[in-house]
């Protein structure tokens, strides 16, 4: 209740501004066309993100966020093969926990097991994909936007008109292998002078099914057994829909957005020596509503305000009585408030309060089950100067949790500060050349499975703290005369100290995770990105992604075992990826090619948990066409050009060589 007094405590007493009575002496001059500038407000970054948006987005050969996240350096992605399969993010190997997925601004949470399945977060309608490593450097920001090591920046569809028109309307089906069949509409409306409104549906039905192989070598070099078989119960039935509401105001802006995800999906399951088909079921029903408000008041103080609820309920059934019956639901439910307030005290100095208040609970049908319950109480203060050649914001977040159980005794209450610090220097006023630096520590607590779960939680369990180093250099170059256009490398070197680290460990379930306390983990990381974009002949553009990681992450929580100083699991020393796309007037050639070095499944780094590295082609080709007044688009993909057979994890095989067809309409 502390955080709730301090959301009313906040809440300005201003006077009204007289912008809309302000004399225009521009329009007394000219009479100019009505001109239509749609987007979110964006602050000026102190240290920019990774991005993934327009064409490269567009058009790689990707069905889900997380199919597209592989692109970013320094990330790893745990997943579980098929359409269907659960899909999580991992980056600088510091846990799928420490990633916050913020959707429109609001960060999306599962106070259960801390897992976002980016899997069921479709690109039809995503406009931008944004990571950062630590923060985001906002400073009208909530108090969460602290409170991970890493995130990623989920923006839907702004609605967009063109030519005096009121509304857009767009149409898209796809189909492909594993018995494919994904149509999605999307109709944007505007309403009145200043608001609009967005609908999107999308639908997915696939069986899942596709061959591999499964092959294993002795530590002798000869052969234990190679067979080829087919993935089942791999299938998938799910439709999203949502609805959004947005608009201006004098110095300000709104938006209201209303999302809901049901699915129903067989889980694979691992696979074995003569073990190849599982029949564990999944219905998943994620529902939430959120807004957001922002208002400039006066040019010296700016507020931002967000309110959600969640809604998430789970069924799992896995009917096999020779291992464990098992027939469960969960239901979440999460409220979430935030205010931020930004102030000016100078040009060149901002300071900023926010203060978010969270409450989470969860229950369940499972015999002896705890019923948890989670208040946490968030207050963020920062402050940043901004001169023309040197940026920098330091930050301080104050994390307070208190939990409540109808059964055992609960966790007990946490309280941990932790701040951040980042710079950018710019040496050079002509020259686009940056020296970036960030320190951050930060602080996780432990989840509900972590904490309560039966027969394997531990209500004492500490939670995990990481303290991030980065230390990166930047250059870009841009020209309007010569044919390369654009063109930016940037390197960051980056330490990461974890104590307490909690890793999440799956097991014949893929549904139930073992979790274990690491203890301590050091990180050392290099991640490399190129872009650059060159056009010739006039109708000729050619931009290429490139970006490669390098991670040694060691284990060094016990000198005592045997696999002290060895690298943690599914962590590969190097990986990278390649994105080409080259167009010729309505033509688009899409190249994308993904490597995973070698690595291990477990914490002991020997040849019998020694994972072979895998790399992907994937290739697209599509055409526009203007039909009348339909804007019509035809593409073709492969993917996994060379049939490479792989695991992403092991025992879960990846699909093979896959087709997929695509036809867009927009009027």
């Amino acid at each position: 209740m502390f955080v709730l007094g301090g959301l009313l405590l906040q809440t300005p007493i201003v006077f009204a501004d007289n912008a809309e009575n302000a004399p225009d002496s521009i329009a007394k001059m000219y009479s100019i066309g009505e001109v239509e500038i749609v987007g979110a407000y964006r602050e000026t970054e102190i240290i920019p993100p990774k991005k993934l948006d327009g064409v490269v987005l567009e058009n790689l050969s990707c069905q889900s966020v997380a199919d597209a996240v592989r692109y970013f350096s320094g990330v790893q992605i745990k997943d579980y093969g098929g359409v269907g399969g659960i899909k999580t993010i991992n980056i600088r190997s510091m846990g799928t926990n420490q990633m916050g997925v913020f959707y429109d601004g609001i960060q999306l949470g599962n106070a259960q097991n801390g897992q976002i399945d980016l899997g069921r977060f479709s690109l039809d309608n995503m406009e931008a994909i944004e990571l950062y490593n630590g923060q985001k450097s906002s400073m009208l920001q909530p108090a969460k936007d602290y409170g991970s090591a890493g995130t990623i920046y989920l923006q839907t569809k702004t609605p967009k008109f063109a030519d005096g028109k009121r509304f857009h309307f767009g149409a898209t089906f796809k189909t492909g292998s594993f018995g494919l069949a994904n149509p999605a509409l999307l109709w944007q409306q505007k309403i009145g002078r200043s608001a609009s409104s967005s609908a999107s549906v999308e639908y997915i039905h696939a069986n899942g099914r596709y061959k591999f192989r499964h092959k294993r070598v002795n530590a002798d070099g000869t052969i234990a057994y190679d067979t080829t078989a087919i993935r089942k119960n791999a299938d998938i039935n799910a439709i999203r829909s949502e609805i959004s509401f947005c608009g201006t105001i004098t110095d300000g802006e709104w938006k209201a957005h209303l999302y809901n995800y049901y699915s129903e999906r067989g889980l694979p399951g691992y696979i074995a020596r003569n073990l190849y088909e599982h029949h564990q079921r999944q219905w998943d029903d994620n529902f939430f509503v959120q807004s957001s408000f922002r208002k400039d008041f006066t040019s010296y103080y700016s507020l931002l305000a967000n309110g959600k609820y969640a809604y998430d309920y789970t069924h799992y059934l896995n009917p096999d009585t020779t291992l464990q019956y098992i027939n469960n639901t969960y239901r979440q439910q999460e409220i979430y408030l935030s205010l931020a307030n930004s102030f000016r005290i100078f040009k060149w100095w901002e300071a900023a309060l926010s203060t978010d208040f969270q409450w989470n609970t969860l229950a369940s049908d499972m015999v002896d089950f705890v019923f948890p319950t989670r208040y946490t109480g968030l207050i963020a203060l920062a402050t940043a100067i901004k001169f023309p050649n040197i940026k920098m914001q330091a930050g301080l977040l104050s994390t307070f949790t208190h939990e409540t159980v109808k059964r055992k005794k609960p966790a007990p209450d946490k309280q941990a500060f932790t701040p951040s610090v980042m710079a950018t220097v710019r040496p050079w006023k002509h020259i686009l050349f940056d020296i970036q630096f960030f320190y951050k520590r930060i602080f996780r607590m432990p989840t509900f499975n972590d904490l309560y779960y039966t027969f394997v939680g531990n209500a004492q369990l500490n939670p995990e703290y990481v303290s991030q180093y980065d230390f990166g250099l930047s250059y870009t170059y841009q020209s309007c005369t010569s044919a390369v256009t654009f063109f930016n490398v940037s390197t960051n070197l980056y330490y990461n100290d974890v104590d307490d680290k909690i890793v999440a460990v799956p097991t014949a379930n893929p549904f139930r995770w073992q979790m274990t306390n690491l203890g301590k983990v050091k990180i050392l990381g290099v991640d490399v990105s190129l872009k650059t974009g060159f056009q010739w002949c006039k109708h000729w553009n050619l931009d290429l992604l490139l970006n490669y990681t390098y991670q040694d992450a060691r284990d060094l929580t016990n000198p005592n075992e045997a696999y002290y100083g060895d690298q943690i699991p599914y962590t590969p020393w190097h990986s990278g990826s390649v994105v080409g796309n080259l167009k010729y007037k309505t033509w688009n050639l899409n190249y994308s090619f993904i490597y995973t070095g070698e690595r291990y499944n477990q914490s002991a780094n020997i040849i019998e948990n020694y994972v072979l590295p895998w790399y992907t082609h994937d290739l697209s080709l599509s055409k526009q066409f203007i039909l009348k007044k339909v804007k019509l688009t035809a593409a073709a993909e492969v993917n996994n050009l060379f049939n490479q057979q792989y695991d992403v994890v092991l025992n879960y095989p990846m699909p093979g060589t896959n087709f997929k067809l695509i036809l867009k309409a927009e009027l």
